[in-house]
Protein backbone atom coordinates (compact mmCIF):
# COMPACT_ATOMS: atom_id res chain seq x y z
CA UNK A 1 0.00 0.00 0.00
CA UNK A 2 1.43 3.35 -1.38
CA UNK A 3 0.91 6.80 0.26
CA UNK A 4 1.02 9.80 -2.03
CA UNK A 5 1.99 13.05 -0.41
CA UNK A 6 0.88 16.21 -1.43
CA UNK A 7 3.07 19.19 -2.35
CA UNK A 8 2.93 21.85 -0.19
CA UNK A 9 1.15 24.58 -1.04
CA UNK A 10 3.27 28.01 -1.80
CA UNK A 11 2.31 30.43 1.07
CA UNK A 12 2.86 34.48 0.14
CA UNK A 13 3.66 36.67 3.22
CA UNK A 14 1.77 39.72 2.59
CA UNK A 15 3.49 43.03 2.21
CA UNK A 16 7.07 44.27 0.91
CA UNK A 17 6.15 44.93 -2.74
CA UNK A 18 4.60 47.31 -4.38
CA UNK A 19 1.28 46.36 -5.18
CA UNK A 20 1.12 45.80 -1.45
CA UNK A 21 1.69 49.10 -1.05
CA UNK A 22 -0.16 50.49 -3.61
CA UNK A 23 -3.37 48.91 -2.47
CA UNK A 24 -2.47 49.96 0.98
CA UNK A 25 -2.79 53.58 0.09
CA UNK A 26 -6.08 53.06 -2.27
CA UNK A 27 -7.48 51.59 1.05
CA UNK A 28 -6.19 54.35 2.86
CA UNK A 29 -7.49 57.03 0.36
CA UNK A 30 -10.97 55.26 -0.13
CA UNK A 31 -11.89 55.95 3.92
CA UNK A 32 -10.88 59.24 4.00
CA UNK A 33 -13.19 59.61 1.15
CA UNK A 34 -16.12 57.85 2.37
CA UNK A 35 -15.72 59.51 5.77
CA UNK A 36 -15.93 62.73 4.60
CA UNK A 37 -19.18 61.62 2.42
CA UNK A 38 -21.01 60.72 5.73
CA UNK A 39 -19.87 63.73 7.46
CA UNK A 40 -23.09 65.99 5.95
CA UNK A 41 -22.42 68.54 8.52
CA UNK A 42 -19.27 68.76 7.44
CA UNK A 43 -19.57 69.28 3.74
CA UNK A 44 -22.01 72.05 4.50
CA UNK A 45 -19.91 74.13 7.10
CA UNK A 46 -16.84 73.63 4.58
CA UNK A 47 -18.77 74.97 2.02
CA UNK A 48 -20.68 78.05 3.87
CA UNK A 49 -17.19 79.68 5.11
CA UNK A 50 -15.94 80.57 1.56
CA UNK A 51 -19.48 81.40 0.27
CA UNK A 52 -20.21 83.94 2.89
CA UNK A 53 -16.66 85.32 2.44
CA UNK A 54 -17.28 85.53 -1.49
CA UNK A 55 -20.56 86.98 -1.27
CA UNK A 56 -20.85 88.97 2.05
CA UNK A 57 -17.41 89.98 2.28
CA UNK A 58 -17.03 90.73 -1.50
CA UNK A 59 -20.14 92.70 -1.41
CA UNK A 60 -19.09 94.96 1.47
CA UNK A 61 -15.68 95.47 -0.29
CA UNK A 62 -16.68 96.09 -3.50
CA UNK A 63 -18.46 99.58 -2.12
CA UNK A 64 -15.22 100.35 -1.00
CA UNK A 65 -13.23 99.55 -3.80
CA UNK A 66 -15.25 100.63 -6.29
CA UNK A 67 -12.48 103.23 -7.39
CA UNK A 68 -10.01 100.92 -7.80
CA UNK A 69 -11.65 98.53 -9.82
CA UNK A 70 -13.81 100.27 -12.13
CA UNK A 71 -15.93 98.18 -14.16
CA UNK A 72 -14.62 95.27 -12.85
CA UNK A 73 -16.69 93.45 -9.66
CA UNK A 74 -14.66 92.87 -6.54
CA UNK A 75 -16.32 89.49 -6.18
CA UNK A 76 -14.29 88.92 -9.55
CA UNK A 77 -11.19 89.49 -7.74
CA UNK A 78 -11.63 87.28 -4.53
CA UNK A 79 -12.89 84.72 -6.88
CA UNK A 80 -9.32 83.06 -6.51
CA UNK A 81 -9.04 83.70 -3.30
CA UNK A 82 -12.09 82.28 -2.39
CA UNK A 83 -10.98 79.08 -4.02
CA UNK A 84 -7.67 78.93 -2.21
CA UNK A 85 -10.23 79.26 1.23
CA UNK A 86 -11.88 76.37 0.24
CA UNK A 87 -8.72 74.29 -0.47
CA UNK A 88 -6.97 75.48 2.33
CA UNK A 89 -9.15 74.64 5.69
CA UNK A 90 -10.78 71.52 3.88
CA UNK A 91 -7.30 70.03 3.30
CA UNK A 92 -5.49 70.90 6.43
CA UNK A 93 -8.05 69.41 9.25
CA UNK A 94 -8.71 66.77 7.13
CA UNK A 95 -5.44 65.64 8.59
CA UNK A 96 -7.65 65.84 12.17
CA UNK A 97 -8.60 62.04 11.37
CA UNK A 98 -4.74 61.31 12.13
CA UNK A 99 -4.98 62.18 15.77
CA UNK A 100 -8.54 61.11 16.43
CA UNK A 101 -6.87 57.83 14.79
CA UNK A 102 -4.15 57.41 17.19
CA UNK A 103 -5.85 58.92 20.23
CA UNK A 104 -8.39 55.71 20.09
CA UNK A 105 -6.13 53.05 18.83
CA UNK A 106 -6.67 52.99 15.15
CA UNK A 107 -3.57 54.45 14.30
CA UNK A 108 -1.74 51.45 15.89
CA UNK A 109 -3.56 48.83 13.61
CA UNK A 110 -2.31 50.54 10.63
CA UNK A 111 0.95 50.95 11.61
CA UNK A 112 1.87 47.92 12.39
CA UNK A 113 0.03 46.51 8.72
CA UNK A 114 3.01 44.58 6.59
CA UNK A 115 3.01 47.68 4.10
CA UNK A 116 5.68 50.35 4.09
CA UNK A 117 4.23 53.18 6.25
CA UNK A 118 4.69 55.82 3.57
CA UNK A 119 2.09 54.59 1.72
CA UNK A 120 -0.30 55.67 4.54
CA UNK A 121 1.17 58.96 4.27
CA UNK A 122 0.40 59.27 0.48
CA UNK A 123 -2.81 57.82 0.85
CA UNK A 124 -3.10 60.38 3.61
CA UNK A 125 -2.57 63.22 1.36
CA UNK A 126 -4.32 61.85 -1.43
CA UNK A 127 -7.68 61.31 0.20
CA UNK A 128 -7.64 64.46 1.84
CA UNK A 129 -6.34 66.62 -1.08
CA UNK A 130 -9.29 64.53 -3.15
CA UNK A 131 -11.89 65.84 -0.53
CA UNK A 132 -10.06 69.69 -0.48
CA UNK A 133 -10.26 69.27 -4.57
CA UNK A 134 -14.00 68.50 -4.37
CA UNK A 135 -14.43 71.32 -2.18
CA UNK A 136 -12.67 73.57 -4.84
CA UNK A 137 -15.10 72.25 -8.12
CA UNK A 138 -17.74 72.71 -6.08
CA UNK A 139 -16.99 76.33 -5.54
CA UNK A 140 -16.57 76.59 -8.75
CA UNK A 141 -19.75 76.10 -10.22
CA UNK A 142 -20.70 79.99 -8.48
CA UNK A 143 -18.10 81.33 -11.33
CA UNK A 144 -20.87 82.71 -13.34
CA UNK A 145 -22.23 84.51 -10.39
CA UNK A 146 -19.19 87.10 -9.76
CA UNK A 147 -18.31 87.60 -13.15
CA UNK A 148 -16.07 84.48 -13.92
CA UNK A 149 -16.54 83.19 -17.44
CA UNK A 150 -17.50 79.39 -17.81
CA UNK A 151 -14.77 78.66 -19.78
CA UNK A 152 -13.60 74.87 -19.83
CA UNK A 153 -9.89 75.78 -20.51
CA UNK A 154 -9.81 77.79 -17.74
CA UNK A 155 -11.75 75.16 -15.65
CA UNK A 156 -9.04 72.63 -16.27
CA UNK A 157 -6.24 74.91 -15.49
CA UNK A 158 -7.96 76.38 -12.14
CA UNK A 159 -8.62 72.17 -11.38
CA UNK A 160 -5.04 71.51 -11.91
CA UNK A 161 -3.84 74.39 -9.92
CA UNK A 162 -5.98 73.41 -7.13
CA UNK A 163 -5.23 69.81 -6.89
CA UNK A 164 -1.71 71.00 -6.13
CA UNK A 165 -2.14 73.39 -3.79
CA UNK A 166 -4.56 70.48 -1.96
CA UNK A 167 -1.41 67.93 -2.31
CA UNK A 168 0.48 70.93 -0.41
CA UNK A 169 -1.55 72.06 1.67
CA UNK A 170 -3.02 68.49 3.03
CA UNK A 171 0.67 67.10 3.28
CA UNK A 172 1.28 69.95 5.49
CA UNK A 173 -0.97 68.81 7.33
CA UNK A 174 -0.37 65.07 7.66
CA UNK A 175 3.15 66.52 8.83
CA UNK A 176 1.85 68.66 11.62
CA UNK A 177 -0.67 66.22 12.92
CA UNK A 178 2.12 62.79 12.62
CA UNK A 179 3.34 63.31 16.84
CA UNK A 180 0.52 64.78 17.91
CA UNK A 181 -1.84 62.99 20.53
CA UNK A 182 -4.32 65.22 21.35
CA UNK A 183 -7.14 67.26 18.72
CA UNK A 184 -7.07 70.25 20.42
CA UNK A 185 -3.06 70.64 20.41
CA UNK A 186 -3.60 69.64 16.66
CA UNK A 187 -6.62 72.53 16.12
CA UNK A 188 -4.26 75.68 17.76
CA UNK A 189 -1.40 74.90 15.95
CA UNK A 190 -2.74 74.95 12.90
CA UNK A 191 -5.02 78.30 13.46
CA UNK A 192 -1.42 79.44 14.48
CA UNK A 193 -0.48 78.78 10.95
CA UNK A 194 -3.77 78.82 8.64
CA UNK A 195 -4.82 82.20 8.96
CA UNK A 196 -2.19 83.58 8.95
CA UNK A 197 -0.99 81.86 5.45
CA UNK A 198 -4.51 82.12 4.55
CA UNK A 199 -4.72 86.19 4.83
CA UNK A 200 -1.15 86.55 3.76
CA UNK A 201 -1.41 85.02 0.38
CA UNK A 202 -3.24 88.28 -1.25
CA UNK A 203 -6.47 86.51 -0.91
CA UNK A 204 -8.83 89.19 -0.48
CA UNK A 205 -6.25 92.29 -0.91
CA UNK A 206 -3.99 93.02 -4.08
CA UNK A 207 -0.28 93.01 -2.82
CA UNK A 208 0.63 96.42 -4.67
CA UNK A 209 1.36 99.48 -2.56
CA UNK A 210 1.84 97.67 0.80
CA UNK A 211 3.97 97.82 3.66
CA UNK A 212 7.82 96.30 2.90
CA UNK A 213 7.69 94.04 6.06
CA UNK A 214 4.13 93.00 4.83
CA UNK A 215 5.43 92.41 1.26
CA UNK A 216 8.43 90.18 2.75
CA UNK A 217 5.77 88.22 4.51
CA UNK A 218 3.81 87.56 1.34
CA UNK A 219 6.50 86.65 -0.68
CA UNK A 220 7.64 84.15 2.05
CA UNK A 221 3.96 82.82 2.35
CA UNK A 222 3.81 79.72 0.45
CA UNK A 223 0.18 80.52 -0.39
CA UNK A 224 0.71 83.16 -2.47
CA UNK A 225 2.17 80.96 -4.89
CA UNK A 226 -1.39 79.24 -5.43
CA UNK A 227 -3.38 82.46 -5.52
CA UNK A 228 -1.40 83.92 -8.26
CA UNK A 229 -1.39 81.75 -10.79
CA UNK A 230 -4.85 81.36 -10.13
CA UNK A 231 -5.71 84.75 -10.31
CA UNK A 232 -3.81 85.06 -13.37
CA UNK A 233 -6.01 82.58 -15.22
CA UNK A 234 -9.27 84.42 -14.41
CA UNK A 235 -7.87 87.81 -15.26
CA UNK A 236 -6.67 86.22 -18.60
CA UNK A 237 -9.84 85.44 -19.80
CA UNK A 238 -11.70 88.83 -18.68
CA UNK A 239 -12.32 91.57 -21.37
CA UNK A 240 -13.44 94.23 -19.44
CA UNK A 241 -10.16 94.99 -17.19
CA UNK A 242 -8.57 97.61 -18.48
CA UNK A 243 -4.72 97.75 -18.06
CA UNK A 244 -4.23 100.05 -15.13
CA UNK A 245 -6.90 98.15 -13.33
CA UNK A 246 -4.50 94.72 -14.29
CA UNK A 247 -1.95 96.18 -13.00
CA UNK A 248 -3.34 96.83 -9.50
CA UNK A 249 -5.46 94.19 -8.90
CA UNK A 250 -2.86 91.51 -10.39
CA UNK A 251 0.51 92.45 -10.33
CA UNK A 252 1.69 89.25 -9.35
CA UNK A 253 4.32 88.05 -7.16
CA UNK A 254 7.75 89.69 -7.62
CA UNK A 255 11.24 89.11 -5.83
CA UNK A 256 13.02 92.34 -5.82
CA UNK A 257 11.69 94.09 -8.88
CA UNK A 258 11.11 90.44 -10.70
CA UNK A 259 7.62 88.82 -11.88
CA UNK A 260 7.54 85.36 -10.69
CA UNK A 261 6.75 83.24 -13.88
CA UNK A 262 3.34 81.19 -13.27
CA UNK A 263 5.30 77.82 -13.60
CA UNK A 264 8.05 78.99 -10.85
CA UNK A 265 5.10 79.60 -8.58
CA UNK A 266 3.82 76.00 -9.52
CA UNK A 267 6.78 74.64 -8.93
CA UNK A 268 7.48 75.95 -5.59
CA UNK A 269 4.06 74.80 -4.71
CA UNK A 270 4.89 71.26 -5.79
CA UNK A 271 8.32 71.01 -4.00
CA UNK A 272 6.85 72.32 -0.73
CA UNK A 273 4.51 69.50 -1.08
CA UNK A 274 7.21 66.73 -2.16
CA UNK A 275 9.17 68.09 1.09
CA UNK A 276 5.95 68.53 3.41
CA UNK A 277 5.32 64.55 2.47
CA UNK A 278 9.02 63.62 3.11
CA UNK A 279 9.00 64.86 6.07
CA UNK A 280 5.58 63.39 7.58
CA UNK A 281 6.92 59.97 6.08
CA UNK A 282 10.29 60.38 8.14
CA UNK A 283 7.70 61.23 10.94
CA UNK A 284 5.50 58.16 10.33
CA UNK A 285 8.86 56.36 10.32
CA UNK A 286 9.52 57.30 14.17
CA UNK A 287 6.25 57.27 15.37
CA UNK A 288 5.45 53.79 17.51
Amino acid sequence: MTTTVAAPLSVRVPGGTFRDDFRAAKIVWRRELIRFSRNRIRIVTSLMQPVLFLFVLGSGLGGITRGVTGRLNFKTFMFPGVLAMAVLFTAIFSAISIVWDREFGFMREMLVAPVRRSSIVIGKCLGGATVATGQGIVMLLLAGAVGVPYNVALFAILIGELMLIAIALTSFGVMAAARMTQVESFQVVMQFFVLPMFFLSGAFFPLTNIPTWLRTLTVIDPLSYGVDPMRRAVFARLHNVSPATMRTLAPGMHWDGWRVPTLLELGIVFGIGVLMISIAIMQFQKAE
